[in-house]
């Protein structure tokens, strides 16, 4: 079926319905009312004439609309109420189908005008009305306002259904007047309009404005009569109004306004209203209202003050919420009216219902994040205007201070049975719990003896005015306790919520300008913090409390973002405060106090007397559970004795607590210098709870929080220490994503506090180590950026390593140290091995600490350098130098453990790291190796390092390839230059300098190892060295060695020292240091002299050998006329060194006769053979030095010197005592030195024969004949004179005596004419040793016994037997003169004569002489043989 057909069916069964109403109308009326009966009658034919003639019925009908409802008019008129209720519904079918015109609608209202007035069938009146105005708009103008005039009268009719339905119709009409200029707006005019007229409008008039259509034009004198009735005028437009109250008419402008804001806004002529009639009406009758003061006397006035009235405050205040709701751009000013009004209305002065009111209608508008923008832009940010966001919110704050202030007393709309609850005590409260038969725990707040319930969990439940919807009520509701308060706090938190969003939304879209940011914050945070920290002290309740710390939190957070430091600081103050006991937040967080500006007045500040409370009152801790007994953290502003009683921390403290990390957790970014206030509090915290820093930084429960006593734990906190401490662990954690500003800033409050602690600590008290452990957690976490954090870090914790508290001390070595091992295994970019710099800045603080005198904090640096080898040895690279230095830093003064402690390092360094160490730390390596050496507390250790320093010369050996070539290209030309040798050569030079330091170490063990090592290491790895390095060896390490050993064997004193000793038993040769150092001279000179023997090839090539070769001739001279018979027997056997004249024999190169030199004899490694590029030696040729015997050198002032130094030996060791001489300090030399000293003789003479001269034979024969006389200690002679037969041996001086005169008669037997003048001069001497057989030589003036006659010991000196001597002699003698008595100078000399001379008192001699024959020949007397 099409909508055409559908219509058709409609309206045909229209039109039979309307027959059969008029048959029902005629059927009724035919008796009584004839005229009504022919009317219905000619209706019916013209219904069917209409339905003949037209298809469009419904068009027909609507035409002739004023003809068909004729006949129910005139029903109507009849006022029978049957016949009416027919006519009725006749005419409502019509109106339902749109059957009828404007005029007919007009009639109908007409009829029902007369219905209404003669009180008939009120109901269908209404039905009717209503039907007439929702159908369609043929029901404009005057019979619109007739209509809504009529339910407007019958709304007023004592029957209350009538009243009650005339109420909502004429809610209806009026919504229905309002759509229809909705509908008529969204219809473009076709017609221009004339422009508003403002005279026209003020005036006021029955006519609408000519500017607005038909639909606009009836509303706005709708809405005009509104205003009019409801300020107590006449209507205009609603002609016949008797009567409307005020509330119905407020009642209907809030529906309006709520409804239809579209219409205000887009004609001005409805915004003209607003401005002129609405707003001065609402203001107009607020005045009673803002007069009225409840409980105060009235002021003086001639006419008596109105009360309000509730119903015409409230229906008012719902009224201007819409208005600025819906408004506020249009009405600016008047809603800073309204706003003003609302702040007043808060006053305690009026009534609470009244107090009530304003908060729901606050509530309603800060929950609008929009509206509080605008309340900030249109008012607190213009200099002239009110601050009405600054008002609201201190109003607030106000209103719920005195609600504890200023309790309400059971006035009118206060409920008075609940007083005590009030003003008096709270329920009866265990562990901060209500109990009670059938109590509950109570949301509740209780501050100062005012207990005030909590009546909605505000958190969870969405808020819901109450008060503001009581349309019902005409008396003032009954005031539940709690519900001011509830409100009040519901609105706080939408206000934080509103600023919030406002802030947060303005950063991620960029709509907002930094000064509204600043100026939402500034206009609000005084009464925000002022209310919430009186109701965080005074919540009772967890969630309560929760929700306030949240709000606090965001605040701080978002005065943070805006980089607002008072604000900011203020909040973060309240929480800090919140979180410990009420007598700590004076003390500790005075400093940090913020002078709020002038609204804070309104707000809870904390007085004197309530911070300061030595005894925590019950009432202080009953609101919260009591979790936790401690001692008070001493601090500088606390006196002495302050913190000696124990303080209690409740549930709500560490709630508290939880919020602070949260908000440091969350917005550690924006805290800034806060970061002190936060911290400060959290050392407090965990010092009463007993947390103590543990690995890492991390704090864990347990140990004593202070000196005095334990911390008392309940077992409700106990198990939440392991969360509070990883919650403080996090904190530190999440400062890895803080940006670099705000990480210094954490970092200098942690600094700061540690500062504090340090000087705490320094009166002696125990300090806290919160900052110190927390300052490395978070050093751990920031390595990533370790370059920002590092200095600052680790220049304070060096500062902690100082300080005198063990305890204080002992943690900031532990915090930096671990941080060194960690940051060190941290993986950088690029690697640590390529960054100098950065290793550098790494290692840096370790290497600080060697400064520092206190041992532990050496012994934890020393640990951490042993860690850092393990882990990090490998990839050191350019830090060697640093770790080294650390190692080497210890001194004597350090004591013994740490010397091993450092030199396990240094074993580990050259056992393992010197492959990858850079050579050119090679030589920083030598010099903390003898460091080891020279310390004196512990002898193994600087034995073992002259082994270290063994076994980095090897290492020198084995890697010099690589280590010459790095050293080359790691130094400049100028650094080359600078050192005057080759690198590797300087490295050489390096060791053996430390080596020679060594040999003069005050111990003899370290002498003799250094010593043994340094000549050990020349021989073995000497020729590695240039040849001119040699000369810097020679000068600058072996002979000062020899000096300086010269020197302190000199002064070394010859009595026993006990106290060096100990109880360790010495052998009576090394029994005194004299002693001990006459071993260190033999082995130096031994050793020198060797090093001159071994590398005479190379040393022979130098400039000043000469000089060197002299220096060292006087070196031995001087040690062989030492009076210790070690060294100068010693001195000799180096003597014979050097003129290379040692016997390679089995018996390790001694000489008959002469004893074996002590266990400190060197025996150097073999020769290393390499050849050198430019020292011209070959393999081949090297090699031979050591087993030739040939000559130094052709150069005979070389052994000129060597000839004259034995002669000065010679002569002064063997010149007799004088008389004079007491006998204590006769010195007579050694059968052993003097033996030694002959033996020189022979291989001597082979270098200068060729200058030996008459006057050398004298000097000769003058130490020889000295040296024969030299007699033998008593002592001494059983081990010189041989066993058995003495009286036919000869000793060993003595065999050398005539070992040295036949190499001198030999060579003048081959010699030259010239040489052979020496044979009288050799007779001579020969005579006078014959002549010794009878004629026993005196030494000086000691008195002597003959060998033969003594017996044991019984004698001081003994004298030789020298009669075997003297037959040997004469064997010379005669075999002398066999080849040389034809010589002329013999013969001139009488040489014969002088023989048979001697013969002559010689029986010896005498006895050979009869054996041979004698003959004469030309130059004279002859001896010839059997």
């Amino acid at each position: 079926m099409t909508a055409h057909q559908n219509k058709q069916v409609i309206a045909k069964k229209l039109v039979e319905n309307l027959l059969g109403d008029l048959r029902s109308l005629s059927a009724e009326t035919k008796r009584k009312y004839p005229p009504v009966k022919e009317a219905s009658e000619a209706g019916m034919l013209r219904l069917r004439s209409i339905t003949a003639k037209t298809d469009n019925i419904i068009a027909g009908l609507v035409s002739q609309s004023t003809e068909v409802i004729q006949p129910f008019i005139l029903g109507c008129d009849t006022k029978n109420p049957k016949i009416v209720h027919i006519c009725l519904t006749s005419m409502q079918r019509l109106v339902q189908h749109e059957s009828i015109s404007m005029t007919a609608a007009n009639n109908i209202i007409s009829m029902l005008w007369v219905l209404m007035e003669a009180g008939i069938e009120e109901l269908k009146l209404l039905q009717t009305a209503t039907l007439l105005l929702t159908t369609n708009a043929v029901v404009q103008h005057e019979s619109l306002a007739k209509a809504v005039v009529l339910c407007f009268r019958l709304h007023f009719t004592k029957d209350s259904t009538t009243n009650n339905t005339a109420a909502a119709v004429v809610r209806n009409l009026v919504s229905i007047v309002f759509e229809r200029v909705v509908t008529e707006d969204a219809v473009p005019s076709q017609e221009p309009l004339p422009p508003m007229s403002v005279e026209q409008l003020k005036a006021g008039s029955r006519q609408p404005p000519q500017s607005l259509r038909p639909c606009a034009g009836d509303a706005y004198l709708l809405f005009q009569d509104f205003c009019q009735l409801v300020n107590a005028d006449q209507p205009y437009w609603l002609v016949g109004m008797t009567e409307m109250t005020r509330t119905f008419g407020l009642e209907l402008m809030e529906s309006v306004l709520t409804t239809f804001p579209a219409v205000f806004l887009k004609h001005p002529e409805f915004s003209f209203l607003l401005k002129e009639k609405v707003c001065p009406l609402v203001i107009k009758l607020f005045s009673p209202s803002l007069k009225y003061r409840q409980g105060l006397p009235s002021l003086p006035s001639p006419v008596p003050v109105e009360k309000p009235y509730f119903p015409i405050v409230m229906r008012l205040l719902r009224i201007v919420n819409v208005l600025i709701h819906n408004y506020y751009k249009l009405l600016s000013t008047e809603c800073e009216i309204f706003l003003s009004l609302l702040v007043k209305f808060l006053d305690g002065e009026k009534p609470m219902w009244q107090r009530c009111l304003a908060l729901e209608v606050i509530q309603k508008l800060v929950i609008q994040p929009h509206l509080v923008r605008s309340f900030c832009e249109s008012y607190d940010m213009k200099q002239h205007s009110t601050k009405i966001f600054r008002d609201i919110v201190n109003a607030v704050g106000a209103l719920i201070q005195s609600l504890f202030m200023n309790p309400p007393q059971s006035p009118s709309g206060s409920s008075g049975n609940k007083t005590p609850d009030i003003t008096g005590q709270p329920p009866a409260i265990v562990a901060g719990m209500p109990v009670g038969g059938g109590v509950t725990p109570q949301p509740a707040f209780l501050y100062r003896g005012v207990w005030i319930p909590l009546i909605m969990n505000v958190p969870r439940q969405t808020f819901k005015a109450v008060f503001i919807e009581l349309l019902d009520k005409v008396d003032p509701p009954n005031i539940p306790d709690g519900y001011a308060i509830t409100v009040a706090f519901s609105a706080l938190l939408e206000v934080v919520s509103s600023v919030q969003k406002l802030i947060e939304s303005s950063s991620k879209e960029k709509q907002l300008g930094q000064g509204l940011q600043e100026e939402l914050i500034n206009s609000s945070w005084c009464g925000v913090l002022a209310a919430l920290s009186l109701m965080l002290d005074a919540s009772t309740d967890e969630s309560a409390t929760e929700v306030i710390l949240k709000s606090q939190q965001a605040y701080a957070s978002l005065c943070g973002t805006l980089e607002m430091t008072t604000p900011r600081d203020a909040f973060i103050t309240s929480l800090c405060k919140a979180s410990l006991p009420p007598h700590y937040t004076l003390t500790v967080l005075n400093t940090h106090r913020v002078d709020s500006p002038g609204p804070t007045t309104k707000g809870h500040t904390r007085s004197p007397s309530q911070d300061v409370q030595p005894p925590v009152s019950a009432e202080t801790m009953h609101g919260s559970q009591v979790v936790a007994v401690g001692t008070a953290l001493p601090t500088a502003s606390l006196p002495i004795g302050a913190q000696s009683g124990p303080v209690m921390l409740t549930a709500k403290n560490i709630q508290c607590m939880r919020a602070i990390l949260s908000v440091t957790h969350c917005h550690g970014g924006i805290l800034g210098s806060a970061w002190h206030l936060v911290l400060t509090t959290l050392q407090h915290l965990t010092w009463i709870l007993g947390l103590k820093p543990s690995t890492g930084g991390s704090l864990k429960a347990g140990g004593q929080p202070s000196d005095g006593s334990n911390a008392v734990i309940t077992t409700a906190v106990m198990a939440d220490l392991p969360v509070l401490s990883s919650m403080l662990s996090r904190l530190f954690e999440s400062s890895q994503y803080l940006d670099d500003v705000a990480l210094h800033h954490l970092i200098d409050a942690l600094c700061k506090l540690s500062t504090e602690c340090m000087e705490m600590a320094y009166s002696n008290r125990e300090p806290s180590l919160f900052a110190v452990a927390k300052l490395l957690e978070t050093g751990l976490v920031n390595l990533f950026r370790v370059d920002v954090l590092w200095k600052p870090v680790t220049a304070h914790l060096l500062e902690v390593c100082q300080h005198p508290h063990q305890a204080m001390r002992g943690w900031g070595v532990e915090a930096i140290t671990t941080l060194i091992k960690a940051a060190l295994a941290h993986r950088y970019e690029p690697p640590l091995e390529e960054n100098l710099k950065l290793q550098s800045m790494l290692l840096a603080p370790l290497q600080e600490l060697s400064s520092l005198p206190h041992a532990d904090i050496r012994q934890q640096q020393l640990e951490c350098v042993l860690v850092i080898l393990h882990n990090n040895g490998d990839t050191l690279g350019q830090g060697w130098p640093l770790i080294l230095g650390v190692i080497g830093a210890v001194t004597n003064n350090q004591g013994e453990n740490l010397i091993r402690s450092a030199f396990q390092s240094l074993q580990l360094v050259v056992t393992d790291y010197l492959p990858v160490m850079p050579c050119t730390c090679l030589q920083i390596c030598v010099g903390v190796a003898s460091k080891f050496g020279l310390q004196n507390q512990e002898l193994n250790i600087s034995l073992t390092s002259i082994g270290l320093l063994w076994n980095i010369s090897d290492f020198f050996y084995q890697n010099r390839q690589k280590i010459t070539v790095e050293l080359n290209q790691k130094l400049t030309d100028q650094e080359k230059h600078k050192l005057g040798m080759p690198p590797f050569d300087n490295l050489w030079m390096c060791l053996f300098a430390k080596l020679g330091e060594l040999c003069v170490d005050p111990r003899p063990a370290v002498r003799k190892s250094a010593g043994q090592t340094l000549f050990s290491t020349i021989s073995a790895h000497g020729r590695l060295l240039q040849r001119a390095t040699w000369q810097t060896v020679i000068w600058q390490v072996l002979f000062p060695l020899l000096d300086q050993v010269k020197k302190l064997s000199s002064k070394a004193p010859d009595t026993k020292d006990s106290s060096d000793t100990g109880n360790i038993l010495i052998h009576h040769s090394r029994d005194t240091a004299q002693k001990q150092w006459a071993e260190t001279r033999v082995l130096s000179l031994a050793g020198v002299a060797r090093v001159f023997n071994t590398k005479r090839k190379v040393l022979q090539l130098l400039g000043d050998f000469p000089r060197a070769w002299a220096l060292l001739l006087e070196f031995i001279e001087n040690a062989a006329l030492s009076r210790n018979a070690e060294i100068s027997l010693a001195a000799l056997k180096s003597f014979q060194e050097i003129l290379h004249i040692t016997k390679h024999s089995n018996d390790g190169g001694d000489f008959p006769g002469i004893p074996k030199m002590a266990d400190s004899d060197v025996e150097p490694p073999s020769e290393e053979i390499m050849s050198r590029e430019d020292d011209g030696l070959s393999p081949s040729s090297e090699e031979n030095i050591a087993e030739k015997e040939e000559s130094i050198t052709d150069d005979i002032t070389v052994w000129s010197t060597a000839w004259r130094v034995w002669l000065s030996i010679g002569t002064q060791a063997t010149e007799c005592p004088s008389a004079t001489t007491p006998k204590d300090q006769i010195y007579v030399p050694t059968q052993a030195f003097l033996t030694a000293l002959v033996q020189i003789y022979p291989a001597l003479y082979e270098h200068i024969k060729t200058r030996f001269v008459a006057a050398d034979l004298q000097k000769l024969s003058t130490v020889l004949q000295r040296a024969l006389s030299a007699p033998v200690a008593g002592d001494a002679s059983p081990f010189i004179v041989p066993v058995g037969a003495p009286e036919v041996s000869l000793t060993p001086l003595q065999d050398s005596v005539l070992s040295a005169v036949k190499t001198l008669h030999s060579d003048l037997i081959k010699g030259t004419e010239s040489s052979k003048t020496m044979y009288p001069d050799l007779f001579g001497q020969l005579l006078t040793f014959i002549e010794y057989a009878v004629r026993p030589p005196k030494y000086g003036n000691i008195e002597t016994k003959a060998v033969g006659s003594v017996r044991g010991m019984q004698s001081e000196w003994v004298s030789m037997n020298f009669v075997p001597f003297a037959e040997q002699v004469v064997g010379l003698v005669i075999e002398l003169y066999k080849v040389s008595a034809s010589n002329p100078a013999v013969i001139e000399q009488h040489v014969l004569y002088n023989i048979v001379k001697c013969a002559s008192v010689n029986k010896y001699m005498a006895k050979q002489l009869t054996t041979l024959k004698w003959h004469d020949n030309n130059d004279g007397v002859g001896v010839k043989g059997n």
